[in-house]
This record gives structure tokens, C-alpha cells and sequence, in this order.
């Protein structure tokens, strides 16, 4: 796993902030998911199958966050799990991956099942011996959401159908389809449906293709960027690759602030560059004038001598 892999699976490990991501995708924002009702489990995905030639093959996949949810709606409890995938760049077999460890996941509670009924001597009927899965046994509903903390627009297949290219109509209800479900920046409507930080990194990385962009965003939300957390700024220069200065002891940034002086001190050094290349230019006609090093050194440095000449 990256730096910037890791870095983002900590982010959202945040209760809080995956809750919210949960509740904006699934819910419209509605406070449905509570960060205390989350609990991270075990996120490998193993599953062991006999090949064609009798030999045991194991499957092992890694996600990047699973938790396990009890949601209380309409006097109902229904437990979950949710998982999340985090990706900086796009994903053209999204639909395939996603499966897989969805796949993955639902062999294992099989594989659970027949554990649990083994260790309790419930053999059941010949059929529930044989599946390891009684007939009453249920499984827990897997809902995985995949994260684009992208600029662009994603465009990779958002199903399994797309990736087949053209289907025959007759047979394409005969092929399961699985879709992924997607959260992009460049998608979001709405992001009042965020209640926590999770917005404001979304929308920033919706912004940072432009920067006027940014400074339109900035200047229209000053009060939801300027008093962000050092984790949710230290995320946006990840995923977005600008540099942006900020004390390290600061639990809370003004990123209006920081944004201003970071464009001030890019406008500083493109007026310096633009100085130094009017420089070497200098020097170069100077040259080409056959005007003497000595006295091209009188009022430019040796270094930028030599520059002009690796530019000749």
C-alpha cells in the first residue's frame, strides 16, 4: 500500500467522517448511521475453493475499509456491512473488484455458518450438511461504496454489463449484473449533505483543476474553509498536489489564508523566474555581441553566466 493509499484509509477511518460519507450516499445526508453504531473489522477477504485438479486455492484480497453497522430505522435494527474503496486515480474494472470482494465476503460468512454448525454438532438435513449453510441461516448484507478522491470525471464502467461491450438483448438478463456504488466529487449535487469535513475535502478537490476555481469556492464558502482541520488540509494537498503551508502544531487552519499566501508566493517566485530569464537572455545577446565575460561578471553573477551559456 502507497503513502497516499494510506494516508487516505486513516482519514476515513474516522468514525465520523465515514459515517457521513455513508449517510450522504445512502441516506440523501439524513442521520441514519451513527458513528457510534460502526465498528471496523477484519478487512482481508480469504475464500478457499477446490481447482479442476482436487487441490485447495486460496483467495486473498485486502479492502481498504470495512465496518460493521447496526441501523435502527422505522423500529426496525438491521445490521450491515459497509465497506468503502479508495481511489486517487480511476479504476477501469471497478465493477469486477468490487465484486470480487463482495464475492469474497459472502463465502466467508458461508464458510462461518458451516464453522459454527460443526462446533454446535447441528448437522441439519443432508442438503444443509452438504451447503454448510442451513436453510434458515441468512447473511449479512455487504454494501461496498467506491471513493473517487479524483478531479476529473470518472469515466470507467459503473457496471459489470458496460465492461461486456455489446450484449446480445436476449441473453443480457441471463448475465447478473453488479453495480458499483460511486462517490465523485464531480458528481455531487448537493454537498449540504455532508456534516463534516468530508465536504469541504470533496468539494476543494471538485474545485482544484482551476484556480480560479478555488478562489471562486473560497471566496463564496469563507466560513466553511476557514476553520478546518489540519488532518482534512494535509488530505486536500494529497489528493489534490498543491502545496499548501501550514504550522504543524495547528489542530485548526484558515485555508483562505493559507490559499492566499500560497498564490502569493507563487506569483513571488513566477516574478523572480520571469527576472532570472530576462537575465540569462541578457547575457545571451551580450555573448552573442562579443561582449567580453569580464565584463558580462560586472553586473551579472558567474552563475547565471554559465546558465546562458548551457542555454547557447
Amino acid at each position: 500500500m502507497g503513502a497516499k493509499d494510506r494516508k487516505a484509509n486513516e482519514y476515513f477511518a474516522d468514525n465520523r467522517r465515514f459515517a457521513d460519507m455513508c449517510n450522504a450516499v445512502l441516506f440523501g445526508g439524513r442521520t441514519v448511521i451513527l458513528p457510534e453504531a460502526l465498528e471496523a473489522t477484519d478487512t482481508t477477504e480469504l475464500l478457499s475453493v477446490l481447482g479442476m485438479d482436487g487441490k485447495e486455492i486460496s483467495f486473498q484480497k485486502w479492502r481498504d475499509l470495512l465496518k460493521r453497522v447496526i441501523i435502527k430505522k422505522n423500529q426496525n435494527v438491521y445490521l450491515v456491512l459497509i465497506g468503502a474503496e479508495l481511489q486517487s486515480d480511476i479504476h477501469y474494472a471497478m465493477p469486477v473488484k468490487d465484486m470480487v470482494y463482495a464475492g469474497l465476503n459472502y463465502g466467508a460468512q458461508v464458510r462461518e455458518a458451516g464453522k459454527r454448525h460443526k462446533k454446535e454438532k447441528k448437522w441439519g438435513t443432508k442438503p444443509e450438511f452438504l451447503s454448510g449453510f442451513h436453510r434458515n441461516d441468512t447473511l449479512t448484507p455487504v454494501i461496498t461504496i467506491t471513493v473517487y478522491l479524483g478531479a476529473e470525471a470518472w469515466d470507467g464502467p459503473r457496471s459489470l454489463h458496460e465492461m461486456f461491450g455489446t450484449l446480445d438483448e436476449e441473453l443480457k438478463p441471463w448475465i447478473p449484473d453488479y453495480r458499483i456504488n460511486l462517490l465523485a466529487p464531480q458528481e455531487i449535487e448537493d454537498f449540504s449533505v455532508f456534516r463534516t469535513e468530508v465536504g469541504q475535502l470533496l468539494q476543494f478537490i471538485r474545485a482544484s483543476e482551476s484556480e480560479q476555481e478555488v478562489q471562486k469556492l473560497l471566496g463564496k464558502y469563507p466560513e466553511k474553509f476557514s476553520r478546518l482541520d489540519s488532518e482534512t488540509v494535509a488530505a486536500i494537498c494529497l489528493f489534490t498536489g498543491i502545496e499548501i503551508a501550514c504550522e504543524d502544531e495547528k489542530e485548526v487552519v484558515d485555508l483562505c489564508k493559507a490559499w492566499e499566501e500560497h498564490r502569493e508566493t507563487g506569483l513571488r517566485e513566477g516574478r523572480e523566474t520571469g527576472r532570472r530569464e530576462e537575465r540569462i537572455s541578457s547575457i545571451r545577446n551580450m555573448v552573442e555581441l562579443g561582449v567580453p565575460k569580464e565584463k558580462i561578471l560586472i553586473k551579472y553573477t558567474l552563475a547565471e553566466y554559465e546558465e546562458a551559456m548551457k542555454q547557447s
